[in-house]
């Protein structure tokens, strides 16, 4: 990939710890604004899906973007923007459980049973948990001291994200049961980055078929 500047842009400690704290502010932000205007009958005529889509879609929307910095900071090139990788993905994960949760206590009343059963029997609904157990597994592991300590086997866990990515659309385009509109546009986000990150993808691959042959 060739870079567009000749120099690597540095950001100071204290725009730093702004742009973090804006990050903060702006994400919980949104959500607390979410729920108050639900509960002051703000979301228009059908709160709970009006709240169920916005959660949804910030969630793919940080994961897209967290997916994206990191070719971002080669491009220009600017390694200060990997520090916020992690922000931004765990609150991707954070949407998505709100928007899990959600789910379960406006559509399903907290029916544990009801809940288990719309997992395995709705295909749509599959798939959207699928990427959140990915999501949760990719948040739990997302402190530095973890990931010293699983050393090489941390890369591959978090090799994971782009099959979150994956199952999270499908999963929004399932339940939209179209992929015109609004989810043709994320798949050609996604296939775009996934094409920025195909030699390290194409490299995962041929390890893991060389493992495979080596058993």
């Amino acid at each position: 990939m060739n870079r567009l500047l000749s120099r690597p842009l540095r950001l100071p400690a204290t725009p730093r710890r702004l742009t973090k704290a804006g990050i903060h502010l702006l994400a919980t932000g949104y959500l607390v604004a979410l729920f108050y205007w639900g509960a002051t009958d703000n979301l228009g005529a059908d709160p709970v899906k009006a709240l169920l889509h916005s959660t949804g879609t910030w969630a793919i929307n940080l994961l897209l973007i967290s997916l994206s910095i990191s070719p971002l900071a080669k491009w220009l090139p600017f390694p200060d923007l990997m520090r916020f990788r992690r922000l931004v993905g765990l609150y991707s994960f954070t949407y998505a459980m709100v928007h899990f949760f959600s789910f379960c206590a406006f559509e399903l009343q907290f029916d544990w049973t009801l809940i288990a059963s719309e997992i395995v029997e709705r295909p749509y609904i599959t798939v959207g948990f699928a990427a959140l157990l990915i999501l949760s597994l990719l948040a739990a592991t997302s402190t530095t001291p973890i990931q010293r300590r699983m050393g090489p086997a941390w890369q591959r866990l978090h090799n994971w994200v782009y099959a979150a990515a994956l199952l999270a659309l499908l999963h929004y385009t399932w339940s939209l049961k179209t992929v015109w509109e609004e989810p043709v546009f994320y798949w050609l986000i996604a296939a775009g980055l996934l094409y920025l990150r195909r030699d390290k993808l194409l490299w995962v691959v041929r390890k893991k078929f060389k493992k495979n042959l080596a058993r």
